[in-house]
């Protein structure tokens, strides 16, 4: 492995410190992801430069044409605080010529479309809870086909941004007052899809034409009150006191039925190939108690931050934080992109 320079692209409000003195705060600090990433990239020799961005492409396009990197490892998850937009980021890098991690453009484009990746999958006979779009501006009209209970989310929005245990509803009355919310407060369509009941699953694909998944991994809500939804809302996902109080774990799933890992991995494959997704990415299940998988969302570029879902899980596998983060830019220097083929 030859030292590379490497421009680590991210939010220019999350550009780490060079060092932490207090480790304790690095466990819930927003810049975690990109300090892991770059100290990590750093102790395997990497020459590396952090390029903040949030409105404006010329720091990129500066880095690139000033210091020639090899590679640009991409943390961005937005432009103009559009979360959909992550994928013109990608798409200006190949228009750069820049070899880059992660995903390309058009695995982005399709996983991140919510409505039309679910649509895809039901073509591919995929299992997917029933759902329907309700667009803002829009009346709420629910199909006769959608039953409750139903979760109502972002149709764009990513990090379960908007979801919470209000989003489980029962009714019609709730129905439209949660589509309401998500309209008004976060300015966005709303897509509702079937509650399943069961178990929340994840599986980490790493890979471009090649695939490789990691051990399943299982998210525990043993601790939530009676009654209480078990679904990953926004203070499941990143709030520590609230995961601390009610017991949220995730970890290597156990007791599975009998050949359900080995689905997962297949069913995984399948989705990352059909969506054409490239670098790394990781696929949400639900598992119900009569032993049938749903698949709820895939997610291409996940949180990559030491001791999450995605590292934790390579490391079941074998694989340390840095050993996966070098594959990850082994994975970018070595996708064929168009440019490379022209």
């Amino acid at each position: 492995m030859s030292d590379k320079r490497i421009i680590v692209l991210m939010h220019e409000d999350l550009v780490p410190p060079e060092a932490v003195e207090r480790p304790k705060i690095l466990a819930t600090a927003e810049w975690k992801t990109e300090y892991d990433v770059v100290t990590e990239l750093r102790k395997l020799g990497h020459e590396v430069r952090t390029v903040g961005v949030a409105r404006d492409l010329t720091p990129i396009r500066d880095a690139i044409v000033d210091w020639k990197p090899h590679l640009a490892f991409n943390l961005l998850e937005e432009f103009h605080g559009v979360a959909v937009y992550d994928q013109h980021m990608a798409a200006y890098l190949e228009l750069m010529r820049q070899p880059y991690s992660g995903c390309n453009p058009r695995g982005l484009m399709l996983a991140h479309d919510k409505v039309l990746c679910k649509k895809i999958l039901t073509y591919h006979r995929i299992a997917i809870p029933d759902f329907a779009l309700f667009p803002r501006g829009k009346k709420v009209v629910r199909p006769k086909n959608l039953d409750f209970p139903l979760l109502v989310k972002s149709a764009t929005e990513d990090a379960s941004l908007g979801i919470a245990q209000a989003s489980v509803v029962g009714n019609d009355d709730k129905l439209q007052d949660r589509v309401a919310y998500l309209h008004e407060q976060h300015s966005t369509d709303a897509l509702v899809e079937e509650y399943i009941e069961g178990r929340e699953l994840y599986v980490g694909v790493l890979g471009n034409s090649r695939l490789r998944t990691f051990p399943v991994w299982e998210m525990s809500f043993s601790g939530m009150p009676e009654g209480a939804a078990h679904i990953a809302t926004a203070k499941v996902k990143w709030d520590h006191n609230y995961q601390t109080k009610h017991g949220i774990t995730t970890a290597a799933a156990k007791h599975l039925p009998n050949g359900a890992a080995e689905q997962l991995n297949r069913l995984s494959k399948r989705i990352y190939k059909t969506l054409d997704l490239s670098g790394y990415a990781r696929m949400d299940f639900r598992l119900t108690p009569e032993g049938k998988l749903y698949v709820l969302e895939a997610n291409p570029n996940p949180n990559l931050a030491h001791g999450e879902d995605f590292a934790e899980s390579a490391a079941h596998a074998g694989l340390k934080y840095g050993e996966l983060l070098q594959q990850i830019i082994n994975l970018g220097l070595q996708y064929r992109a168009q440019w490379k083929l022209a």
